[in-house]
């Protein structure tokens, strides 16, 4: 294995921090910056961070909370990052279903359907770490909650694509609007 890039480094120290914080929680989101972008920027903020003056690392800063009743691909999709953003992350968990108990759902309530889910024995829990780069760089972590181990955890580059994509298109300009 080569050499671990900004990406996977901040991803992996992400997926550290949730697991010390354990399960159940709420979606967090995370812009990342360049080291020595912030420290320029904002340099009593990288000493509280303790940023290395000389190293070049990606900052991972902790956003408002995502909102409760919107989806988290809805609450992407209303996200325009500033251009000293070079990248963002997002730590989320998520029960999954064997595919054979997905055609079980119910499919009209909403709240059924999450019932269903929370109390079928196939389920698992799972906390996702996604992070994107501007330039298309994609670095994922998985953390099964039955196999809660550091040495257990999966990563790569496209472990979730539609969360990577969802992430990424907050880094694409809006398309305008044309005139009637």
């Amino acid at each position: 294995m080569g050499p671990v890039s900004l990406l996977e480094e901040v991803v992996l120290d992400l997926e550290r921090h949730s697991a010390q914080e354990g399960w159940d929680t709420a979606p967090r989101l995370y812009a990342l910056v360049r080291s020595t972008e912030l420290r320029r920027a904002e340099p009593e903020l990288a000493d509280q961070l303790g940023l290395p003056p000389d190293t070049e690392t990606l900052a991972a800063l902790e956003q408002p909370a995502l909102p409760e009743k919107a989806g988290v691909e809805d609450a992407l999709a209303a996200i325009a990052w500033p251009d000293a953003v070079e990248g963002c992350a997002l730590v989320i968990e998520r029960v999954v279903l064997p595919p054979d108990a997905e055609e079980e759902i119910p499919e009209d309530d909403e709240a059924q359907a999450a019932e269903y889910a929370a109390n079928h024995p196939g389920r698992e829990d799972v906390r996702m770490i996604v992070g994107v780069l501007r330039d298309g760089a994609r670095h994922s972590a998985l953390r099964l909650r039955r196999h809660d181990a550091d040495d257990e955890v999966l990563a790569g580059p496209d472990l979730v694509p539609a969360l990577a994509e969802a992430l990424a298109a907050t880094f694409e300009p809006d398309e305008p609007v044309p005139a009637h």
